[in-house]
Protein backbone atom coordinates (compact mmCIF):
# COMPACT_ATOMS: atom_id res chain seq x y z
CA UNK A 1 0.00 0.00 0.00
CA UNK A 2 3.49 2.51 -0.16
CA UNK A 3 2.41 5.35 -2.26
CA UNK A 4 5.57 7.52 -4.18
CA UNK A 5 5.69 10.46 -2.06
CA UNK A 6 8.76 12.80 -4.13
CA UNK A 7 9.93 11.99 -7.43
CA UNK A 8 13.52 13.78 -8.71
CA UNK A 9 14.26 14.46 -11.63
CA UNK A 10 17.74 14.89 -13.68
CA UNK A 11 17.60 16.68 -17.47
CA UNK A 12 13.19 16.35 -17.46
CA UNK A 13 14.08 12.57 -16.78
CA UNK A 14 12.89 10.43 -13.49
CA UNK A 15 15.94 9.72 -12.19
CA UNK A 16 14.74 9.06 -8.33
CA UNK A 17 11.27 8.10 -6.79
CA UNK A 18 11.14 7.67 -3.17
CA UNK A 19 7.95 6.22 -1.48
CA UNK A 20 6.54 5.98 2.21
CA UNK A 21 3.46 6.30 4.14
CA UNK A 22 1.71 9.50 5.78
CA UNK A 23 -0.78 9.32 8.83
CA UNK A 24 -2.84 12.55 10.13
CA UNK A 25 -4.77 11.68 13.25
CA UNK A 26 -7.01 14.10 15.42
CA UNK A 27 -8.46 13.95 18.95
CA UNK A 28 -8.51 10.71 20.34
CA UNK A 29 -6.14 9.40 17.67
CA UNK A 30 -9.01 8.95 15.16
CA UNK A 31 -7.57 9.04 11.33
CA UNK A 32 -8.03 12.48 9.31
CA UNK A 33 -5.99 11.37 6.55
CA UNK A 34 -2.85 9.43 5.16
CA UNK A 35 -1.11 8.41 1.97
CA UNK A 36 -0.38 5.02 1.62
CA UNK A 37 -0.76 2.88 4.55
CA UNK A 38 -1.24 5.05 7.57
CA UNK A 39 -0.79 1.74 10.07
CA UNK A 40 2.46 1.39 8.69
CA UNK A 41 4.62 0.20 11.89
CA UNK A 42 7.78 2.38 11.81
CA UNK A 43 10.80 2.75 14.36
CA UNK A 44 10.58 6.16 15.91
CA UNK A 45 14.34 6.44 15.81
CA UNK A 46 15.10 10.43 17.17
CA UNK A 47 11.37 11.20 16.59
CA UNK A 48 11.07 9.98 19.87
CA UNK A 49 13.22 12.09 21.80
CA UNK A 50 10.78 14.63 23.36
CA UNK A 51 8.76 11.93 24.49
CA UNK A 52 11.96 10.26 26.12
CA UNK A 53 12.46 13.50 28.04
CA UNK A 54 8.92 13.36 29.70
CA UNK A 55 9.96 11.24 32.41
CA UNK A 56 12.92 13.43 33.90
CA UNK A 57 10.99 16.67 33.30
CA UNK A 58 7.76 14.72 35.12
CA UNK A 59 10.22 13.54 37.74
CA UNK A 60 11.68 17.13 38.58
CA UNK A 61 15.31 17.19 37.29
CA UNK A 62 14.83 20.66 35.87
CA UNK A 63 14.47 22.28 39.48
CA UNK A 64 16.58 19.70 41.35
CA UNK A 65 19.68 20.78 39.07
CA UNK A 66 18.62 24.52 37.65
CA UNK A 67 18.48 23.30 33.94
CA UNK A 68 18.11 25.99 32.04
CA UNK A 69 14.99 26.26 29.03
CA UNK A 70 17.92 25.69 26.38
CA UNK A 71 19.39 22.96 28.27
CA UNK A 72 15.76 21.17 28.30
CA UNK A 73 15.39 21.51 24.21
CA UNK A 74 18.95 19.71 23.80
CA UNK A 75 17.49 16.83 25.84
CA UNK A 76 15.10 16.42 22.80
CA UNK A 77 17.65 16.94 19.91
CA UNK A 78 19.20 15.71 17.11
CA UNK A 79 21.94 18.26 17.47
CA UNK A 80 24.78 19.33 15.13
CA UNK A 81 27.57 19.99 17.64
CA UNK A 82 27.92 23.26 17.14
CA UNK A 83 29.98 25.27 19.88
CA UNK A 84 26.29 26.24 21.34
CA UNK A 85 25.53 22.94 21.73
CA UNK A 86 27.94 21.71 23.31
CA UNK A 87 28.50 24.46 25.57
CA UNK A 88 24.89 23.83 26.36
CA UNK A 89 25.95 20.03 27.16
CA UNK A 90 28.98 20.77 29.39
CA UNK A 91 26.85 23.02 31.66
CA UNK A 92 24.22 20.18 32.25
CA UNK A 93 27.28 17.65 32.68
CA UNK A 94 28.69 20.40 35.57
CA UNK A 95 25.02 20.91 37.02
CA UNK A 96 24.11 17.34 37.60
CA UNK A 97 27.56 15.72 38.30
CA UNK A 98 27.28 13.54 35.47
CA UNK A 99 30.27 12.89 33.90
CA UNK A 100 30.74 12.74 29.62
CA UNK A 101 32.56 8.86 30.37
CA UNK A 102 28.82 7.66 31.87
CA UNK A 103 27.31 8.03 28.66
CA UNK A 104 27.33 4.94 26.42
CA UNK A 105 27.06 6.72 23.38
CA UNK A 106 30.24 6.70 21.13
CA UNK A 107 32.56 9.19 20.69
CA UNK A 108 32.15 11.08 17.77
CA UNK A 109 33.13 13.78 15.19
CA UNK A 110 30.12 16.79 15.15
CA UNK A 111 27.50 16.47 12.71
CA UNK A 112 27.95 20.17 11.44
CA UNK A 113 31.34 20.45 9.07
CA UNK A 114 32.90 23.74 10.38
CA UNK A 115 32.74 22.35 13.97
CA UNK A 116 33.68 19.05 12.64
CA UNK A 117 37.05 20.52 10.85
CA UNK A 118 38.17 21.97 14.24
CA UNK A 119 37.56 19.11 16.19
CA UNK A 120 39.69 17.21 13.77
CA UNK A 121 42.42 20.28 14.66
CA UNK A 122 41.80 20.27 18.21
CA UNK A 123 39.90 17.67 20.48
CA UNK A 124 39.02 15.08 18.43
CA UNK A 125 36.63 12.74 18.65
CA UNK A 126 34.29 12.96 22.24
CA UNK A 127 30.80 11.71 23.29
CA UNK A 128 29.40 15.19 23.52
CA UNK A 129 29.65 15.62 20.43
CA UNK A 130 26.97 12.76 19.83
CA UNK A 131 24.17 14.22 18.37
CA UNK A 132 21.98 12.00 21.04
CA UNK A 133 24.57 13.59 23.87
CA UNK A 134 21.41 15.87 25.17
CA UNK A 135 18.77 12.99 25.41
CA UNK A 136 21.74 10.39 27.26
CA UNK A 137 22.53 13.17 29.60
CA UNK A 138 18.97 13.43 30.52
CA UNK A 139 18.01 10.26 31.03
CA UNK A 140 21.31 9.79 33.42
CA UNK A 141 20.28 13.06 35.60
CA UNK A 142 17.12 11.46 36.09
CA UNK A 143 18.67 8.16 37.40
CA UNK A 144 21.27 9.71 39.25
CA UNK A 145 18.12 11.83 40.93
CA UNK A 146 16.42 9.04 41.46
CA UNK A 147 19.03 7.14 43.00
CA UNK A 148 19.30 4.32 40.64
CA UNK A 149 22.20 2.90 39.05
CA UNK A 150 23.86 5.01 36.42
CA UNK A 151 25.24 1.93 34.70
CA UNK A 152 23.16 0.13 32.85
CA UNK A 153 20.86 3.07 31.77
CA UNK A 154 20.57 1.86 28.60
CA UNK A 155 18.65 -1.34 29.00
CA UNK A 156 14.96 -2.22 28.74
CA UNK A 157 14.75 -3.01 31.97
CA UNK A 158 16.24 -0.10 33.51
CA UNK A 159 13.53 1.43 36.03
CA UNK A 160 14.53 4.59 33.78
CA UNK A 161 13.89 2.81 30.72
CA UNK A 162 10.67 1.07 31.83
CA UNK A 163 9.10 4.53 32.38
CA UNK A 164 10.13 5.77 29.28
CA UNK A 165 8.27 2.73 27.30
CA UNK A 166 5.08 3.77 29.67
CA UNK A 167 5.25 7.15 28.71
CA UNK A 168 5.40 6.49 25.04
CA UNK A 169 2.67 4.23 25.10
CA UNK A 170 0.22 6.31 26.97
CA UNK A 171 1.62 8.97 24.65
CA UNK A 172 0.81 6.93 21.64
CA UNK A 173 -2.58 5.45 23.13
CA UNK A 174 -1.10 2.24 23.50
CA UNK A 175 -0.56 -0.63 25.35
CA UNK A 176 3.59 -1.20 26.34
CA UNK A 177 2.89 -4.70 24.82
CA UNK A 178 1.98 -3.03 21.49
CA UNK A 179 5.42 -1.64 20.76
CA UNK A 180 8.20 -3.78 19.69
CA UNK A 181 11.74 -2.60 21.11
CA UNK A 182 14.97 -2.41 18.99
CA UNK A 183 18.66 -1.01 19.86
CA UNK A 184 18.83 2.61 18.53
CA UNK A 185 21.89 3.47 16.93
CA UNK A 186 23.11 5.53 20.03
CA UNK A 187 22.37 2.45 22.06
CA UNK A 188 19.26 2.97 23.80
CA UNK A 189 15.80 1.08 23.09
CA UNK A 190 14.19 2.55 20.18
CA UNK A 191 10.12 1.59 19.78
CA UNK A 192 8.11 0.47 16.58
CA UNK A 193 4.66 1.35 16.60
CA UNK A 194 1.98 2.57 13.80
CA UNK A 195 2.20 5.66 12.11
CA UNK A 196 -1.01 6.67 13.56
CA UNK A 197 0.06 5.88 16.94
CA UNK A 198 3.22 8.24 16.88
CA UNK A 199 1.18 10.85 15.44
CA UNK A 200 -1.03 10.82 18.31
CA UNK A 201 1.41 11.04 20.39
CA UNK A 202 2.85 14.49 18.53
CA UNK A 203 -1.01 15.45 18.48
CA UNK A 204 -0.86 15.50 22.62
CA UNK A 205 2.91 17.23 22.42
CA UNK A 206 1.18 19.92 20.35
CA UNK A 207 -1.98 20.02 22.35
CA UNK A 208 -1.03 18.82 25.76
CA UNK A 209 -4.33 19.92 27.19
CA UNK A 210 -5.42 16.33 25.66
CA UNK A 211 -3.32 14.45 28.06
CA UNK A 212 -5.44 13.51 31.27
CA UNK A 213 -2.15 13.18 33.46
CA UNK A 214 -1.56 16.59 35.01
CA UNK A 215 2.08 15.07 36.03
CA UNK A 216 2.52 14.21 32.20
CA UNK A 217 0.59 17.43 30.81
CA UNK A 218 2.80 19.71 32.79
CA UNK A 219 5.92 17.63 32.11
CA UNK A 220 4.98 18.34 28.02
CA UNK A 221 4.41 22.11 28.62
CA UNK A 222 8.02 22.48 29.63
CA UNK A 223 9.48 20.54 27.40
CA UNK A 224 7.62 21.80 24.35
CA UNK A 225 8.20 25.61 25.73
CA UNK A 226 11.47 24.78 26.07
CA UNK A 227 11.51 23.91 22.10
CA UNK A 228 10.01 26.48 20.98
CA UNK A 229 12.07 29.16 23.10
CA UNK A 230 15.42 27.62 21.69
CA UNK A 231 14.96 25.73 18.38
CA UNK A 232 18.40 25.94 17.08
CA UNK A 233 19.05 24.04 19.84
CA UNK A 234 17.01 21.08 18.86
CA UNK A 235 18.66 20.62 15.09
CA UNK A 236 20.45 23.93 14.41
CA UNK A 237 20.10 27.03 12.37
CA UNK A 238 18.80 26.08 8.53
CA UNK A 239 17.73 22.71 9.76
CA UNK A 240 13.80 21.40 9.58
CA UNK A 241 13.14 20.70 13.18
CA UNK A 242 14.61 24.17 14.14
CA UNK A 243 12.73 26.03 11.33
CA UNK A 244 9.46 24.71 11.89
CA UNK A 245 9.63 25.09 15.88
CA UNK A 246 9.80 28.66 15.07
CA UNK A 247 6.53 28.66 14.50
CA UNK A 248 5.04 28.49 17.99
CA UNK A 249 1.43 26.36 16.30
CA UNK A 250 4.28 23.45 15.63
CA UNK A 251 6.30 20.56 17.61
CA UNK A 252 8.41 18.54 15.45
CA UNK A 253 11.39 16.63 15.55
CA UNK A 254 12.73 14.08 12.95
CA UNK A 255 14.30 10.51 13.07
CA UNK A 256 17.02 8.98 11.44
CA UNK A 257 16.14 6.59 8.51
CA UNK A 258 12.81 8.84 6.88
CA UNK A 259 11.05 8.98 9.61
CA UNK A 260 9.04 12.59 10.57
CA UNK A 261 6.44 13.69 12.84
CA UNK A 262 5.04 16.80 13.83
CA UNK A 263 1.75 18.19 15.55
CA UNK A 264 -0.62 21.61 14.83
CA UNK A 265 -1.97 22.82 17.74
CA UNK A 266 -4.28 25.13 16.35
CA UNK A 267 -5.63 22.46 14.24
CA UNK A 268 -5.39 19.64 16.67
CA UNK A 269 -4.15 17.72 13.98
CA UNK A 270 -0.86 14.75 14.14
CA UNK A 271 1.10 13.94 11.71
CA UNK A 272 4.01 11.00 10.89
CA UNK A 273 5.61 10.13 8.00
CA UNK A 274 7.79 7.77 6.79
CA UNK A 275 10.11 7.37 4.09
CA UNK A 276 11.01 3.83 3.11
CA UNK A 277 14.78 4.28 1.41
CA UNK A 278 15.31 5.98 4.81
CA UNK A 279 16.34 8.99 3.05
CA UNK A 280 15.86 12.51 4.97
CA UNK A 281 16.60 15.12 2.45
CA UNK A 282 12.67 15.32 0.98
CA UNK A 283 11.76 15.68 4.65
CA UNK A 284 11.18 19.71 4.01
CA UNK A 285 9.37 19.13 0.48
CA UNK A 286 6.60 16.85 2.03
CA UNK A 287 6.23 18.86 5.22
CA UNK A 288 5.33 21.54 2.95
CA UNK A 289 3.19 19.25 1.01
CA UNK A 290 1.43 18.26 3.64
CA UNK A 291 0.71 21.89 4.86
CA UNK A 292 -0.33 23.70 1.49
CA UNK A 293 -2.86 20.50 1.16
CA UNK A 294 -4.38 20.48 4.28
CA UNK A 295 -4.84 24.85 3.67
CA UNK A 296 -2.30 25.55 6.43
CA UNK A 297 -2.86 29.31 7.23
CA UNK A 298 0.64 30.66 8.49
CA UNK A 299 2.49 31.71 4.92
CA UNK A 300 5.14 32.52 6.62
CA UNK A 301 6.05 29.00 7.62
CA UNK A 302 5.58 27.69 3.91
CA UNK A 303 8.00 30.68 2.61
CA UNK A 304 10.33 29.46 4.92
CA UNK A 305 10.01 26.21 3.81
CA UNK A 306 10.10 27.18 0.62
CA UNK A 307 13.59 29.08 0.88
CA UNK A 308 15.19 26.20 2.78
CA UNK A 309 14.16 23.57 0.59
CA UNK A 310 13.55 25.21 -2.80
CA UNK A 311 13.62 21.78 -4.59
CA UNK A 312 15.72 22.13 -7.29
CA UNK A 313 18.98 19.61 -7.45
CA UNK A 314 22.45 21.21 -7.76
CA UNK A 315 25.48 19.78 -8.95
CA UNK A 316 28.50 20.05 -6.90
CA UNK A 317 29.86 23.45 -8.66
CA UNK A 318 26.28 24.89 -7.89
CA UNK A 319 24.60 24.27 -10.94
CA UNK A 320 21.26 23.95 -10.98
CA UNK A 321 20.88 20.32 -12.71
CA UNK A 322 16.72 19.23 -11.94
CA UNK A 323 14.18 19.18 -9.16
CA UNK A 324 12.51 17.12 -7.36
CA UNK A 325 8.30 17.35 -6.51
CA UNK A 326 5.89 16.04 -4.03
CA UNK A 327 3.02 13.83 -6.22
CA UNK A 328 0.95 12.60 -3.01
CA UNK A 329 -2.35 13.56 -2.54
CA UNK A 330 -3.53 12.76 0.81
CA UNK A 331 -7.11 11.26 1.40
CA UNK A 332 -8.53 13.67 3.92
CA UNK A 333 -11.69 12.23 5.74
Amino acid sequence: METVLVKEYRANLMECAHSGHIAIVGENGVLKGYAGDPGFVSFTRSSAKPLQAIPGIRGGIMDKYGLSAAEIALMTASHRGESYHLQALESIAAKTGVTESCMICASSYPLDEGSREEAIRGTGRRKLYHNCSGKHLGLLSYSKSKALPLEGYAQPDHPVQQEILQTVAYMAGLAPKDISLGTDGCGLPVFALPLTGLAHAYLKLACPELIEDKATREAVKVITSAMHAHPEMVAGYGRLDSILLEDYNIVSKGGFKGVYCFGLRNERLGFAFKILDGSEEEWGLIVRGILEQIGYANRSTLSKLTAAFPGYIENDEGMRVGHAETVFKLELI
